[in-house]
């Protein structure tokens, strides 16, 4: 019997965060969460996730901002934007 089994990437979430300031440039409104999880998957179903990623952009300044750099301010809006774990 053959298995067909790996780990893939699923789909990567987008939101805005509104009401929330960028740390560098201070730009309100302008910072979009991004969160990719990888998957293991079996027969090409996915069964259980391995890890996610979530960072941050400002689309005035550019800066990007890992989960560790997160301000307060940024994890608060992000847990009202309800990304999915």
């Amino acid at each position: 019997m053959i298995f067909f089994f790996g780990i893939r990437p699923g789909k990567t979430e987008v939101r805005q965060i509104d009401r929330v300031g960028c740390p560098y440039c201070q730009q309100t409104s302008t910072l979009t969460v991004s969160k990719t999880s990888n998957w293991f998957h079996l027969f090409w179903i996915k069964i259980f996730r391995i890890s996610s990623q979530t960072i941050a952009e400002c689309s005035h300044c550019k800066r990007v901002y890992f989960e560790s750099e997160f301000t307060d301010e940024m994890k608060t809006g992000i847990i009202n934007t309800r990304l999915s774990d």
